[in-house]
């Protein structure tokens, strides 16, 4: 089981031209820099699964998913450089974006 002092952000990023190769190769890219951010426990960087069920949303290019040991170190993240380096070079690629934190039940 999980600690449940850990914090999870989960982001789904759709693309501004989702058929654009070279728009995906760039939001790629800079996921696995994101990925260097420090304070970062664990990370993956994923793409829709191929299963196919009423309530799976496949819609979103990719999902970037972010676990930190605490909220402390989620806060440094979202004021680290590379994370504000990610915003500034790669808003462009996407047209919506929608994060989901979440935290321990207990």
């Amino acid at each position: 089981m999980l600690s449940q002092d850990l914090f999870i952000h989960h982001v789904y990023f759709w693309l501004e031209n989702p058929e654009s190769k070279e728009d995906h190769a760039a939001l790629l890219a800079g996921l696995e820099a994101l990925a260097k951010v420090p304070s970062i426990q664990q990370f993956h960087i994923g793409v829709p699964a191929t299963t196919n069920r009423d309530v799976i949303e496949v819609s979103y290019a990719f999902s970037w998913l972010a676990i930190f040991p605490g909220k402390e170190e989620q806060d440094a993240y979202q004021t680290d450089p590379i994370h504000l380096h990610f915003i500034d070079t790669c808003q462009h690629l996407w047209k919506k974006v929608i994060v989901y934190d979440s935290i321990g039940a207990n």
